[in-house]
């Protein structure tokens, strides 16, 4: 198994001390060729969870009252920071929700595809620039010579999610963590993207998709995990049948939600 989170809580300290569970009591695997998706509204815990597999929540005012997050055996939870940094981006892949969020403004875009691939790999600066070079060509960037040199700002929002996922992919890691990764995206350009996630997708690797949006999960999620106020009510290894028959009164509610938006649309 790649991935096991075992009764997993995750609570937040406020400024009065009081605490504010995020995650409780989440149980959730996932092998390699796998992609799990966790739906649920904003706020339900679905980004808590799965910020806490790289240990990317700020502690404090995070913090684990119980629960052990096994990657490859490896308990994230207890692991060293200097081992943890070693992980991120070798081990786990991130693509988060807002580019512009995530990447530098100060620095260009090539510049930071190549420190990241310096972090991480003994080769030499101009082995790491044709490697960058070579992975915004893989997403579909047109000119990649033309867009290294590029800030983020200069970049449309399309772009700047492919860089991300050029980030997020180009170190072949085990488990990728896709947080809302087509959120800012237009219809045209979110399929696009999604279509580039599966094509690059290595079936040696796991991918932790973390969205709102149950078409997104259709179109992506091998199996599916559904979250409301911090609490896992819903799981399937056959999302088929799940947008067919779901189980959890919840569930039902945001098929519903869902088709009448489809409708309206």
């Amino acid at each position: 198994m790649l991935l096991e989170i075992k009764d997993l809580s995750v609570s937040y300290r406020n400024d009065e001390g009081e605490v504010n569970p995020a995650a409780i009591d989440v149980n959730l695997t996932l092998d390699r060729g796998q992609v799990l998706g966790i739906v649920g509204e904003s706020g339900s815990g679905k980004s808590t969870v799965s910020m806490s597999v790289a240990r990317l929540l700020p502690s404090p005012p995070a913090f684990y009252p119980k629960g052990r997050i096994l990657l490859d055996g490896v308990d994230m939870l207890t692991l060293p920071l200097p081992e943890l940094r070693k992980m991120r981006g070798r081990k786990i892949g991130v693509i988060f929700q807002d580019p512009m969020g995530s990447l530098s403004p100060l620095h260009r875009i090539g510049e930071q595809l190549v420190e990241t691939i310096l972090l991480h790999e003994k080769m030499s600066p101009k082995a790491a620039e044709a490697m960058a070079l070579e992975w915004l060509g893989k997403v579909g960037i047109p000119d990649p010579a033309v867009r290294a040199r590029a800030y983020p700002h200069e970049l449309s929002g399309g772009m700047q999610q492919r860089v991300m996922i050029a980030m997020g992919l180009m170190l072949g890691p085990d488990l990728v963590i896709a947080d809302e990764p087509t959120t800012a995206l237009d219809v045209t350009i979110q399929a696009q993207v999604l279509r580039l996630m599966r094509d690059l997708h290595q079936s040696n690797s796991g991918v932790l998709l973390i969205t709102h949006d149950l078409g997104v999960v259709s179109q992506m999620a091998t199996k599916l995990a559904v979250m409301k106020d911090g609490r896992v009510v819903e799981t399937t290894d056959d999302p088929a049948a799940f947008f067919e028959m779901p189980k959890h009164p919840y569930s039902q509610g945001l098929i519903r939600e869902a088709k009448r938006m489809e409708l309206e649309a």
